[in-house]
């Protein structure tokens, strides 16, 4: 069976991440699967690719914090950047022939990039079927509304896609009701749950005997994901701090994220330098050890984080994002009112109020039963849905030719 994967890629490494996550386990899961991912994330060729897994990479795009799209790396105009992706994508197609498409959050493709691969399947490959896999959140319903009804993406899931699966659970955001999603599109959703994040191979004890955690102290851990606009959370932390009461008990791990700006990270590190008990890296490739051996957690509300913090049910207080679009702010405050995070909107952030909000998940004494309040089953649930797709015992089975390369020429000429 082949899978082709189309991955828009314009703000941090967030849908990249979770794109890949979601293929390593249909992977594992279905048997005799192949995937194609298309996407132009910059950090793609830093990934490793499981078995079964190729990508194409497209030339890059960035959003900024206005929502404008823009090239990344190019001198080349946006209109025939997009031109270029598009063509690219609809030859992969072509000569990919998928038996399913899966289109991550946008029907049509940044700038309608992906109309030429849709209408080239529905001439020539109409078996093909059309998945849309949307996060639990996009935007505010009202911008969600008018982006779908600008774009026409309603007609197109409506007549051309055979179902929408959300990584998300509608206990906590219900986007048929938010987004007024029509019956005819609304019966297409179906709720996977959020994806829980594999732990650790490294003990949480081990991680905290590596940074010198003694057991009378309480770790907490500050992660503003990429951190290319987190300065102002890790900045309110470091103020924080001298309101706690037994501020010797507290030790603290900054993971400032490989996006934040030198000079911020400079500013951060000088700081974190003064203050006893705090220690501050770049970056780390075991997020979920270090969350594993936190006592609590400060970060921003991402997708994937959410996902982390959830899957490890730990106590966190949540500064939302809200630029450009509202998605953090409405998961922080929908998780928040089920009493499963603290959260604090960016512009209310004091130090005060952060550790105020910080002691009291520290000093909680409940474990959060996350699994009774939310659904995280979403990676085991992902490749049941693929294969009822398809009738049973009917998913294309493909044998791999094999080949027998021609000698080389001086070979031959040996044995002669």
């Amino acid at each position: 069976m082949k899978l082709m994967v189309y991955s828009h890629d314009t703000y941090g490494l967030g849908n990249i991440r979770r794109m890949l996550a979601i293929c390593d386990r249909l992977l594992a899961t279905v048997p005799n699967l192949s995937v194609l991912l298309v996407s132009g994330a910059p950090m793609l060729h830093s990934f490793r690719m499981t078995p079964g897994l190729d990508y194409i990479k497209l030339p890059c795009l960035r959003r900024d914090e206005s929502g404008a799209l823009a090239v990344t790396y190019l001198d080349t105009e946006m209109e025939a950047t997009v031109r270029w992706r598009s063509e690219s994508i609809r030859a992969a197609a072509e000569n990919f022939k998928p038996d399913l498409l899966l289109v991550d959050k946008k029907p049509h493709g940044l700038q309608g990039e992906l109309h030429p691969t849709l209408d080239w399947l529905e001439r020539h490959s109409p078996a093909t079927k059309l998945v849309l896999l949307l996060r639990d959140i996009l935007y505010s319903p009202a911008k969600t509304v008018q982006e779908w009804s600008e774009h026409g993406y309603l007609p197109t899931l409506e007549r051309r896609f055979d179902a929408i699966w959300v990584v998300g659970d509608p206990t906590v955001f219900d986007l048929r009701r938010e987004y007024s999603l029509p019956t005819t599109v609304a019966t297409k959703v179906q709720f996977c749950g959020y994806l829980r994040k594999p732990r650790s191979t490294t003990p949480a004890t081990a991680i905290r005997e590596s940074l010198r955690i003694a057991p009378h102290n309480q770790l907490v851990l500050v992660t503003p994901g990429g951190g290319q606009d987190g300065f102002h959370v890790v900045s309110a932390y470091l103020d924080s701090l001298r309101y706690f009461p037994d501020r010797d008990r507290i030790k603290s791990l900054i993971v400032s994220g490989p996006d934040m700006p030198a000079a911020q990270r400079h500013r951060l590190q000088s700081r974190a330098r003064t203050l006893p008990g705090v220690i501050l890296h770049e970056f780390t490739d075991d997020l979920m050890g270090y969350m594993a051996a936190a006592d609590a957690v400060v970060s921003m509300a991402g997708y994937n984080t959410t996902c982390e913090i959830l899957s490890l049910g730990k106590r966190a207080v949540m500064v939302p994002r809200v630029k450009p679009v509202l998605e953090q702010l409405i998961r922080a405050d929908c998780l928040a009112r089920l009493s499963l995070v603290e959260a604090i909107h960016p512009h209310r952030l004091t130090p005060v109020m952060l550790a105020h909000k910080l002691l009291k998940q520290l000093t909680a004494t409940e474990p959060l039963r996350v699994d009774d309040a939310i659904d995280l089953n979403g990676l085991e649930r992902l490749g049941d849905r693929l294969q009822a797709l398809f009738p049973k015992n009917a998913i294309p089975q493909r044998v791999k030719p094999t080949f027998s390369a021609p000698a080389p020429p001086f070979a031959t000429a040996l044995s002669a």
